[in-house]
């Protein structure tokens, strides 16, 4: 039975935005003259009777759907009961659990920093690190930095009087917490950090485009099975695993067979990709083999391949597809042994011969672009073998999603690399969002003019790698490929003690490891006939 011509929804109003729709359930109000004073540049405050749950009695519940910028949409709920005075103010996503989690890091050098807003779902987890105050996932916040730390104070002194009669013990040490970040709050101990994770991706911290390597980090990161079933994108209920999600059969045989289809056909479960005589792996051989999405939790595909690069080392090439949400990604890693210093590497971009050049920059690599404002921090965008225009073209492609997030409804076939290629998105805004400051704006349009006068060849501009594990590479237009030409520098550099911690280097044993697991043995062998020794007797 077909509906009724008037519910007949048509794929424009499908894709509207949220804020647009939000709009429209206002209109005959406003038609009839009957507008909110809490209207304002269009924005619309729902109001809602609520149960009051400290009294029992009504209050009033008001809704308001904003965008954020540098983020995206959110609700910004807020309840009053006019009765006992109770108030509540939380914040929910507009949208869905992205594909990827995400985990945030500032560094606070000065008071200005405090003003830093904060979007902290109700899924993520808060920390200031030096003084190890974590904040559990649970009410969503949208606040600034200095509200945080406040926050945790006020609710650390809450119960102080009780604690200090009934446990002195646990009083003492929350009043040398509660002294630490009162004088974090005054200035007095810069520099100090906060962390934010959110294995929904919904969270966040915003950025400043004055900001220098080691300021202000954000990393996104593949959750957990435990982490997607918390989140509810795994069904625990369903029977059969992987079967009840259309990955895997049993054969006549009794075994175990993968029925994923992707580009290259059915999958074995096992894998499938030709091995050399000794079972290792052969350069430029296709690997393929079953995996599990990280967004969606379904069967996808995994492709690996190893790639020599010539006068550098082996690296292999790793992509992922999920036909089911159309997941994708691309990552690099290099392989061979650690070696002794890190390595800095200067280009001079100076014409078109050098955007073509190839890079590889690892995941532990920094990136520095002095003349254009740009620093990437490690791990920001995982590993890149492509050429110095294609890094360049992606780090301003992702900066711009992040800062210009999308609310034009006007539907778009998208080229993301982490949606399917027949899903319809939105253009991105060029306004930044509805409170995004003058100021702001004009400073990141200019960022973005020199990055796209960049990467069309109109300027000089040099890129910096520093990488600790020397594991990034920049392709040498000398006539002995093994040597840097004119336009390039390469410097071996000690590695500090906190980069040496990071890598888990300090704690990595290669030598004489083989003497203690045979003492280890040893000992064993002797309690376990002492054990039986004793047991005869």
């Amino acid at each position: 039975m077909s509906p009724p011509e008037e519910h007949i929804v048509t794929a424009s109003q499908v894709f509207e935005s949220i804020g647009d729709q939000v709009a429209q359930v206002d209109a005959p109000a406003a038609a009839a003259g009957d507008v909110s004073d809490d209207v304002d540049d269009g924005r619309v405050v729902e109001e809602i009777e609520s149960l009051c749950m400290n009294c029992h009695d009504n209050g009033m519940t008001r809704l308001l759907l904003t965008r954020i910028p540098y983020f995206r949409e959110v609700i910004v709920m807020s309840f009053r009961c006019e009765h006992c005075g109770f108030q509540n103010n939380e914040i929910q996503a507009a949208g869905s659990v992205q594909t990827r989690g995400v985990h945030y890091e500032l560094r606070l050098t000065n008071l200005d920093d405090f003003s830093r807003q904060v979007v902290k779902s109700d899924t993520a987890v808060a920390k200031f690190i030096e003084v190890d105050i974590e904040i559990p996932a649970g009410r969503g916040q949208l606040t600034n930095v200095e509200g945080v730390l406040s926050g945790v104070v006020e609710d650390l002194e809450m119960d102080q009087d009780a604690r200090k009669e009934q446990q002195p013990e646990v009083w003492e040490k929350i009043n040398e917490v509660v002294a630490k970040a009162r004088a974090m709050l005054a200035g007095e101990s810069f520099p100090f950090r906060i962390s934010l994770d959110d294995p929904a991706g919904n969270s966040w911290i915003a950025p400043d485009l004055r900001d220098g390597v080691g300021k202000w980090e954000k990393r996104e990161y593949l959750r957990s099975t435990e982490q997607n079933t918390a989140l509810g994108l795994v069904d625990t209920g369903a029977e059969g695993g992987d079967d009840a999600a259309g990955g895997t059969m049993m054969s006549s045989t009794g075994m175990v067979t993968s029925s994923l289809s992707g580009s290259d056909g059915v999958i074995p479960l096992g894998g499938q990709g030709r091995l050399s005589e000794n079972d290792e792996i052969v350069p430029n051989e296709v690997y393929t083999f079953p995996a599990s999405c990280p967004g969606c939790m379904h069967p996808a595909i995994t492709h690996m391949k190893m790639v020599d690069i010539p006068h550098f080392q082996q690296v292999v090439i790793m992509s992922t597809l999920c036909d089911h949400c159309g997941y994708k990604s691309n990552d690099v890693k290099t392989g061979g042994a650690i070696p002794e210093k890190g390595r800095r590497i200067t280009l001079q971009v100076k014409s078109s011969e050098d955007l073509a050049r190839d890079i590889l920059k690892s995941e532990s690599c920094a990136l520095e672009c002095p003349e254009l404002n740009l620093f990437v921090n490690p791990g920001t965008l995982g590993g890149r073998f492509t050429t110095v225009e294609g890094l360049l073209t992606q780090v301003r492609d992702d900066l711009r999603n992040q800062i210009f997030q999308a609310d034009d409804p006007e539907p778009q076939v998208s080229t993301s690399s982490t949606l399917p290629s027949a899903s319809l998105t939105t253009k991105l805004s060029t306004d930044g969002g509805d409170s995004l400051d003058t100021g702001a704006r004009a400073r990141w349009n200019s960022f973005f003019e020199s990055l796209d006068d960049a990467v069309a060849g109109k300027r000089i501009f040099s890129i910096v790698l520093e990488d600790p594990l020397a594991s990034s590479y920049v392709q040498s237009l000398a006539d002995d490929p093994r040597q840097p030409d004119a336009q390039m520098t390469v410097v071996e550099y000690d590695r500090t003690a906190e980069e040496e911690e990071e890598l888990g280097i300090t704690d990595m044993k290669t030598e004489g490891y083989e003497g203690e697991a045979e003492a280890k043995a040893a000992a064993e062998a002797a309690e376990a006939a002492e054990a039986a020794k004793e047991a005869s007797a």
